[in-house]
């Protein structure tokens, strides 16, 4: 079940991502000769009109065939993807990435709307040390409000904990259904934020209780949460992105292959349908992100070149072409083997198997 799980989830991905460029194409006039679904031998095709839809064998990727998107095959008609000015080519190359995104965008709201579990704000542990214990706070207490703002869950909380930059907190408390109010002084200190960096941040020395509250909003509320999410989410990514290009955190540690993405999806669906959901909206944020880096390959490269294209005036020459897709799809396979390799090493598989060879011999 987990893996058929999988499969949807990467599938749905992958055929939003391929419809954006095959609706743009079909809207400019561009004769679409097959849309893909994964690699490898097709088990099922079916025909209709100018397009062979199909389904093959290996479900991770797919493809749109457009007519005439070879330099080889373009035999100057209107309907050819190459008859197209670099302009009309580069909104085809786009809307893959921009359907992900848009995916990325309902899936979040989806989630704000159907509800989303996630840690209450009663406080689990006080810790020594720490102003929280010294001014009063005791295991239990639910937080309900911190300097006039209401909190309904952990991270609300605290993101304005770790913001105070001076003063008190005034905090609202609910204790045996009463309703007592508390002043702390934060203590400030360094900590390590998602990236490795160290940061100054307000503390006040406490801990959630492990406990899961139901956070769910109106339609209206879910679609600006959703769009708070995907914009905090995308901020996220590229500084990753940026951190691992500049070294500041390690590629090796930070990214994930089709292994991990399966391991992923599969605890996030005993968590229930909407973790489920959540993890196909970063999922699918992710794609269009990685998809518009501009690598050869990738749809960023493609863009990259019809820039290149509009700038002098005419196309690369086909040797050039050629020898840039062939380094970059080199390139692409040798990360995809090294991602893999390592997904093998994190979850063990590795030690698995030989564990599995020791036993038999």
């Amino acid at each position: 079940m987990s893996f058929l799980i999988f499969i949807i989830v990467i599938s749905i991905l992958i055929v939003i991502h391929e419809f954006g460029h095959f609706i743009v194409a079909k809207s400019l006039g561009i004769r679409v000769e097959k849309f893909v679904l994964g690699f490898g031998p097709q088990l099922l095709t079916k025909k209709r009109n100018d397009t062979e839809y199909a389904i093959a064998l290996i479900p991770f990727g797919g493809y749109v065939k457009m007519s005439g998107d070879t330099p080889d095959e373009f035999r100057g008609n209107k309907w050819e993807y190459f008859s197209r000015p670099p302009g009309q080519r580069a909104k085809i190359v786009l809307f893959g990435p921009v359907l992900n995104y848009v995916l990325a965008f309902v899936c979040f709201c989806l989630v704000f709307f159907i509800g989303f579990p996630t840690l209450g704000t009663e406080v689990g542990e006080l810790m020594d040390g720490f102003p929280g214990k010294e001014a009063g706070l005791l295991s239990g207490d639910k937080i309900t409000n911190i300097d006039g703002k209401k909190v309904n869950n952990w991270e609300e909380l605290q993101k304005i904990v770790f913001n105070k930059k001076e003063g008190k907190l005034d905090l609202i408390i609910l204790r045996a259904n009463k309703e007592i109010k508390i002043s702390i002084l934060p203590k400030r200190d360094t900590v390590k934020n998602i990236f490795g960096q160290e940061e100054k941040v307000s503390l006040i020395g406490i801990k959630p209780k492990e406990e899961f509250v139901q956070i769910k909003y109106p339609l209206g509320r879910s679609i600006v949460e959703g769009a708070k999410k995907l914009l905090s989410m995308t901020g996220l990514t590229y500084k990753a992105l940026y951190m691992m290009l500049t070294g500041g955190m390690s590629f090796k540690e930070s990214v994930t292959g089709p292994l991990g993405m399966f391991f992923i999806t599969s605890k996030a669906m005993e968590e229930g349908i909407a973790y489920l959901i959540y993890v196909m909206a970063i999922l699918s944020m992710s794609l269009a992100i990685f998809n518009l880096i501009p690598f050869p390959v990738l749809d960023g490269g493609h863009l990259f070149l019809l820039a290149l294209e509009k700038i002098r005036g005419k196309r690369l020459s086909q040797n050039i072409d050629d020898w840039i897709n062939r380094v970059g799809l080199g390139l692409i396979v040798f990360m995809a083997l090294f991602v893999f390799y390592n997904d093998l090493i994190r979850y063990g598989i590795i030690d698995k198997i030989v564990g599995f060879v020791s036993n038999i011999k």
